[in-house]
């Protein structure tokens, strides 16, 4: 009722539109809502339209990076929303992340969210299956990171995750459950507009099998184990 921003963070749609349909008893004319959850473009564009219907306004703006950005206050952080609104509400931003661009009205900061997140899914899906290939073929891990980063393969995932997937422990940064749920987010933004493609679907995939092998709390990485297993 007495904030003229408000900030919401939540795990899923249901969560949002919960907290969201409740606090719209209270919504003022000119209030501005900041939504950071990771969610369908489609429920955050339905939102924006119901706060709009009382004067108010919502931005979707979630991030990317994992909890040490967020601790140091040096997330990435995708908008969505009026350009003016936007311009508002930089410096509030600034105070959470250093890198924040605007990518269009209500609903497009959430699609570069999930393409993003569907990019880190295929990527770790090609460090797993290399990586098992390689342990099958007999060439040791550390020798093949190694190796990796002497060409045009070397990637941030393989820096960052060889090693939980050569000691076999999954300390998490970003869980197996996060990265299932946006998957499916994204296979339902394709089915949406009519587009169809392998690598999304593969990625899909991978983390249902993760979620039935009981991995939901590890970290994304650990789905070499899924890979493995083939």
């Amino acid at each position: 009722k007495q904030s003229d921003v408000v900030i919401t963070m939540l795990p899923k749609n249901e969560h949002v539109k919960s907290v969201y349909e409740e606090a719209f008893n209270y919504v003022k004319e000119g209030q501005i809502f900041i939504d950071m959850s990771t969610i369908s473009p489609h429920v955050s564009s339905s939102l924006s339209l119901l706060l709009e219907s009382k004067g108010a306004h919502l931005c979707d703006c979630p991030v990317v990076k994992s909890q040490p950005a967020a601790i140091s206050g040096t997330l990435g952080i995708y908008v969505g929303g009026k350009k003016e609104i936007f311009e508002k509400i930089k410096d509030i931003l600034s105070c959470m992340g250093s890198n924040i661009i605007y990518m269009g009205d209500n609903g497009s900061g959430l699609v570069m969210k999930l393409l993003h997140n569907a990019l880190v899914g295929q990527i770790q899906n090609g460090v797993n299956e290399v990586m098992s290939v390689a342990s099958n073929l007999g060439i040791d891990l550390n020798d093949f990171v190694k190796a990796i980063s002497y060409g045009g393969g070397q990637n941030f995932y393989m820096d960052g995750k060889a090693q939980n997937i050569i000691n076999n422990e999954y300390k998490t940064a970003f869980s197996v459950a996060n990265m299932h749920k946006d998957a499916h987010l994204m296979n339902d933004l394709l089915k949406e507009n009519n587009l169809s493609y392998p690598g999304f679907i593969n990625t899909m995939e991978v983390y249902d099998k993760a979620m039935n092998m009981g991995l939901e709390n590890e970290d994304f990485s650990a789905t070499f184990k899924v890979v493995n297993k083939r």
